[in-house]
């Protein structure tokens, strides 16, 4: 398996994961051009994807929907209820409807040769997951915008050969930062979204002996920054069982604006 982030981050998402035979791309909060351009380093096409994975209707996942199914009919997968959503988002346009496909939580479906279990998470919206991609013995998670996490969520994502994982915000910075007191309150619920801390505690409880890379994703541009969100994860994940340096993990800060490298599983 393969995965790349294109874009993560609090104002667009979209992770590319792939198979020798199949391409998905998990969310498309960017724009299309963005999202080519980010599959041409990989060599890789909207022609060769398979299909569209969706966690949730809010815009900075599926801003792209609406364009990118008039001119590729690429077939999308998400929740029932959040179908209904993508279909009441006027931003998007007019596109054939039928491209959505509603997926069941915790009901495995496939997708050429890439299996994939949707999982429910806490966020404040309809019906949001995160996924599980397996192929030939090997497992991706992408896990973002989780107000927080439970035994539930720890046994989805356990055994992963890949990760991204929410690292959304500093909380010190969310406290006294521009946001109104409602919206901190939002960010900071079990609706919200992780913070560096419950991110690495998160991280930690999930660790294994054949992690190849952990991405630390959907930074928040106003109370986080990339080196804050590593080094507080890095801290939390000390003392742990299988190594005492983190990069043995490839733990790497997912960028809202570049394409990670592409990693081999």
């Amino acid at each position: 398996m393969k995965m790349m982030s294109i874009a993560s981050g609090s104002k667009g998402n979209c992770i590319f994961v792939g198979s020798e035979k199949t391409s998905l791309l998990v969310d498309v909060g960017i724009s299309k051009k963005r999202i080519k351009d980010g599959l041409s380093k990989i060599n890789v096409d909207f022609k060769d994807i398979n299909g569209i994975l969706i966690t949730h209707e809010h815009s900075d996942h599926i801003s792209s929907v609406g364009v990118i199914a008039r001119a590729y009919g690429i077939p999308i997968y998400t929740t029932e209820d959040t179908c209904k959503e993508i279909c009441k988002c006027k931003l998007l346009g007019v596109f054939d409807t039928s491209l959505l496909n509603p997926i069941e939580p915790d009901t495995k479906f496939t997708i050429g040769d890439i299996d994939i279990i949707s999982h429910s998470i806490w966020h404040d919206a309809v019906d949001p997951v995160c996924y599980t991609l397996f192929n030939n013995g090997k497992k991706i998670s992408i896990a973002t915008d989780i107000g927080n996490y439970d035994d539930y969520l720890i046994n989805a994502l356990k055994d992963s050969d890949a990760m991204l994982i929410e690292s959304n915000h500093d909380i010190r910075m969310l406290q006294v930062g521009p946001y109104s007191y409602d919206l901190k309150r939002r960010v900071m619920s079990d609706r919200g979204h992780l913070s560096n801390e419950a991110s690495g505690k998160l991280i930690k409880s999930i660790l294994n002996d054949h992690i190849k890379a952990i991405f630390l994703g959907h930074l928040s541009k106003e109370n986080n920054y990339p080196e804050l969100a590593y080094e507080t994860v890095k801290v939390e994940l000390l003392d742990n069982p299988y190594t005492d340096d983190v990069r043995d993990f490839n733990l790497q800060v997912a960028s809202r604006d570049y394409c990670s490298d592409l990693v081999l599983i």
